[in-house]
């Protein structure tokens, strides 16, 4: 089918717009990132802002996201049939070892958090949730790429992929190699690869095929002993079992 061109340039507004979280931009800056003339940037905007899925300040000159944005995204979490299953272990595991947990999925390059449950003792200023970040710099995204191969794996893993921190494995060979270890081994590994002094691990969730899902936790190396390390991943795995099988046979009996 052929594309629908101004849906294509709202769709993708939204979404600069979105990436940028909570910093506003100009109509010059989206203008040149999208390569589109100001005077049809401005009119999308206006439109836009009139039905509330863009923001702007008070000279009419910078633009965020709008609110709208907020409530279809809060609708596709209300919708989606695994979160509320998820996030019951989720909770679990976080009153167990008081770390962070995370319920992500494959988005095209990207893994996009859908849940988070923070450590008591680290405090995020932004919730994590909706955010997404490149599945090979990630043990999320890592966990679901291993699930995957060929043509399959290829169109989740960009080819110009930048580092995130000096441990960022960015070589192909070196991501390959990554991934048959997670394979082997049943669980993914990020040591400081999107960001540093953290070390995560995270399991698949193989209840929808091609496999998309997959939960994780993030910790400080400062306090991450083997020991803990051991007992962490075996509760992963435990919960992700546990997971698939309450999963399966919904699916089995319902529509997803």
């Amino acid at each position: 089918m052929r594309e629908v061109k101004s849906a294509a340039r709202t769709v993708e507004l939204l979404e600069r717009l979105a990436a940028r979280q909570n910093q506003p931009t100009s109509i010059r800056e989206l203008s040149e990132a999208m390569n589109v003339p100001r005077s049809s940037l401005h009119a999308l905007l206006r439109t836009l802002a009139r039905h509330g899925w863009v923001r702007s300040d008070s000279s009419g000159s910078m633009y965020m996201i709008g609110i709208r944005a907020l409530l279809a995204g809060t609708s596709y979490l209300d919708a989606d049939p695994y979160l509320p299953i998820v996030q019951t272990f989720l909770h679990e595991l976080h009153e167990q070892f008081d770390e962070t947990f995370h319920f992500g999925r494959l988005d095209g390059f990207d893994i996009v958090y859908l849940a988070t449950r923070e450590s008591s003792r680290y405090s995020r200023q932004l919730s994590r949730v909706g955010r997404r970040l490149p599945a090979f710099a990630t043990s999320l995204g890592k966990a679901v790429l291993a699930e995957r191969s060929g043509a399959d794996l290829d169109a989740h893993i960009s080819a110009d992929a930048h580092a995130l921190t000096p441990q960022t494995l960015t070589v192909r060979a070196d991501l390959d190699a990554d991934l048959e270890q997670t394979r082997s081994r049943g669980y993914a590994i990020d040591n400081e690869e999107n960001t540093l002094g953290l070390k995560c691990f995270a399991v698949a969730l193989p209840y929808a095929d091609p496999t998309s899902d997959a939960i994780s936790v993030s910790l400080p190396l400062a306090r991450l002993t083997p020991q803990l390390e051991g007992q962490i991943v075996v509760a992963l795995r435990l919960s992700a079992q546990k997971i698939c099988n309450i999963v399966r046979p919904i699916k089995d009996a319902a529509w997803l």
